[in-house]
């Protein structure tokens, strides 16, 4: 806290990945140095000018502190404070100083540019993609749990802490509200990690916390759906995209939507609200509502393929990491 530098940076640094990098920086000489996040980027920002500078960004994490402000209590609050003014700081040095800046998605490029304007022409949006020949719904998975129970699942990092909040605010004011209609539903609470408050959770009737497990796809392929309640979110979720991709029905916040092209009512529900959402919930659990979801489930598996593919999405990276007389010509 003494230091003039963001915590996020401090807890990635060691001396010798520094060291390597200097040595790498001073003896190679690399024509292109790619950076992912910003906690990564002060390896090489003091150090002189190699060649090209490419900085994945992927969210604007000083937005997300931000909002982790806005919701914390003392003394976090302060520290969170803290965190998105240094943040904020080294993201606009980032952009100043390096040849590209890339964001996940590009409503997170745009929001950056009117932050850093003097740097707009060298900020973009490039988006994650899924592999659909892993998360592919008509391999044979077999049931983690009784799949004549209607069974929500979230999958995550469950020391993270937009994913705490959503599973929180699922299992402890949504969940309540299906069970009124549907008194044996459950709720798979699935990734590694899980926090205090998280396992805490699983002390409520009808809530599951599996902690990590060697693979989240029969969690997913057996549900009713996917649920991704974020209240705080920030790029692309690749939850969604990986049970999107699994040809499952996905529910989702307006949130957990952002930066996916994928049109509610077509290729996921979309739900603002806990009553909103446990409808939703209730409705795909239904034998009407089982048909829709199948029927969003292979839209969403179509828009996958379509759009989402790695090869695609990652042919962006190829363009700018490509010599400018190549991509002149190509």
């Amino acid at each position: 806290m003494l230091t003039n530098e963001p915590l996020s940076v401090t807890f990635f640094r060691d001396r010798g990945l520094r060291h390597w990098v200097q040595q790498v920086m001073t003896r190679v000489k690399p024509e292109i140095t790619f950076v992912n996040s910003s906690n990564m980027a002060p390896y090489i920002l003091d150090l002189p000018r190699t060649g090209k500078r490419i900085v994945e960004l992927g969210d604007i994490d000083s937005e997300k502190f931000l909002s982790y402000s806005k919701t914390a209590g003392f003394p976090m609050r302060q520290v969170y404070r803290r965190e998105w003014r240094q943040v904020r700081r080294l993201e606009r040095r980032v952009a100043l100083e390096c040849d590209h800046s890339v964001f996940v998605t590009e409503s997170e490029a745009a929001l950056f540019r009117t932050q850093v304007p003097e740097a707009a022409a060298k900020i973009l949006g490039i988006s994650c993609g899924v592999d659909h020949r892993y998360f592919d719904p008509t391999h044979e998975y077999p049931a983690p749990f009784d799949p004549t129970i209607p069974t929500f699942v979230f999958t995550g990092t469950m020391d993270y802490p937009p994913n705490i909040d959503a599973v929180t605010w699922f299992a402890t004011k949504i969940l309540p509200l299906i069970r009124h209609t549907l008194p044996y539903a459950r709720f798979q609470i699935v990734g590694g990690s899980p926090s205090e408050e998280v396992k805490r959770l699983a002390r409520l009737d009808g809530v599951a916390v599996t902690g990590r497990v060697p693979d989240v796809r029969p969690y997913v392929h057996h549900a009713v759906a996917a649920v991704a309640p974020m209240r705080i979110a920030r790029g692309i979720q690749n939850k969604v995209l990986e049970a999107m991709a699994m040809g499952k029905p996905v529910i989702v916040t307006s949130g957990a939507l952002e930066g996916i092209d994928a049109e509610p009512g077509r290729h996921v529900v979309l739900a603002d609200g806990a009553s909103a959402f446990a409808a939703a919930a209730v409705h795909l659990a239904s034998q009407d509502g089982a048909k829709e979801g199948l029927a969003l489930g292979a839209a969403a598996r179509r828009l996958i393929l379509d759009r989402y593919d790695w090869d695609a999405c990652l042919s962006g990276f190829d363009d700018l990491m490509r010599p400018p007389a190549v991509r002149a010509t190509s």
